[in-house]
């Protein structure tokens, strides 16, 4: 199998990481992590925008470049690295334009989709709920069918940029005597709709770009549905699999790790044989979950839906970033343990923050446990447990 780019692709590559060098912004409060979730720049996005790389796989016709699945990984994979804040564009570009490029009306399309390109326009994702967990299927928040439209109750939680987006991207029960896995639909709704309330959810990092948005008796029109009605599940399930297949799941500590490496180059704690060792397993296992994100990449270009490929690229991805921030504490001994803020803490504080924040990545998104499941039962052919 060749692993080399083409010589086009190095050029895309080299032409990204210019740009970023010269026009990305400071990172807030110097944190340069997880950049598609705490750097937020309408400004920024609406720069990508104008240099055509923001759904830059979809066609001509509605603002994309009609590129491939890996020049869109490479693209994304160089904004991570550089910790580019592109909150902004980030949900609309990664799932919710697929989604209605592959759903949604000829009228929806030709809305949406070109605004989402130009950095226009800000998505949040509801799905999750407070008493649903990490089961989608047990979804309870209701659109309600009438004669004009629908009327949206319920509650949704942990979703991002809610309090920033224009419009969410909603998947709510439009038929509670169905399955569980059947009458659920989905919708897009304008976030100033009278009856949506968005209340901040402030993680122990003191962060905010986590919400709970309250649907009361939210009235919308038939044009907000999104495909065939009652068939949200299967419609969804595609989305989930581009949520948890990208390069964020894997390099959003890469910052991190490569400022700690130059602060401590030179220092005694490079010498040490245990770190070194930790540090050389992680650099093998960076460029094997980097594989498999390009793996799921060809997959796309293949003409088919990663679903194992995605599962796959999320577990192994997200549980090296937990590895990653260990090591990053480990190297900044007693004083990584500093927070943000904290008198004479390294790097500002990151390591420490990255810590903290690391269990979130092996449940945001879809957790192990359900991955792992994938796995063996669509990829091994194993009977569920």
């Amino acid at each position: 199998m060749n692993f080399r780019l083409t010589a086009a692709q190095e050029a895309f590559r080299r032409e990204v990481r210019e740009f970023v060098a010269e026009r990305c912004p400071a990172a807030p409060h110097g944190i340069r992590e997880d950049g598609w979730v705490t750097g937020f720049s309408r400004e920024f996005s609406r720069e990508l925008g104008r240099r055509g790389w923001i759904g830059i796989t979809w066609p001509r016709a509605y603002g994309g470049q009609e590129r491939s699945a890996l020049e869109r990984l490479i693209l994304t994979e160089e904004l991570l690295r550089a910790g580019a804040p592109v909150g902004a564009h980030w949900l609309g570009d990664r799932q919710v334009g697929p989604a209605i490029l592959a759903h949604g009306s000829e009228a929806q399309r030709c809305a949406l989709l070109p605004r989402i390109a130009a950095g226009e326009t800000v998505f949040c994702v509801a799905l999750s709920e407070p008493a649903a967990g990490s089961d989608l299927a047990a979804v309870g928040t209701l659109a309600l069918e009438q004669e004009s439209g629908f009327v949206l109750r319920g509650q949704k939680v942990w979703t991002s940029f809610a309090h920033q987006a224009d419009y969410c991207y909603l998947v709510a029960r439009t038929d509670p005597a169905a399955p569980r896995h059947r009458g659920l639909s989905e919708f897009v709704v304008d976030m100033r709709t009278p009856g949506i309330v968005v209340r901040p959810l402030v993680d122990m990092l003191g962060e905010h770009h986590f919400n709970e948005v309250f649907f009361d008796d939210v009235r919308v029109g038939r044009e907000a549905l999104i495909g065939r009605l009652h068939r949200g599940w299967y419609q969804i399930a595609a989305q989930l699999d581009f949520e948890r297949s990208g390069i964020e799941r894997v390099i959003s500590n890469w910052p991190l790790l490569a400022d700690a490496l130059a602060l401590l180059r030179g220092t005694p704690a490079l010498r040490d044989p245990v770190l070194r060792d930790r540090l050389a397993a992680l650099h093998v296992d960076l460029e094997a979950a980097r594989l498999l994100v390009y793996r799921t990449a060809a997959t796309v270009d293949g003409g088919r839906v990663p679903n194992v490929e995605a599962a796959m690229s999320k577990l192994f991805g997200t549980e090296l970033e937990q590895r990653v921030a260990e090591t990053v504490s480990s190297l900044l001994g007693m004083a990584g343990l500093l927070g943000p803020g904290a008198p004479g803490a390294p790097l500002g504080g990151r390591a420490a923050r990255s810590v903290l924040y690391a269990p979130a990545y092996t449940i945001q998104g879809g957790t192990s446990h359900i991955l792992r499941n994938i796995v063996a039962q669509r990829g091994l052919g194993l009977p569920p447990d």
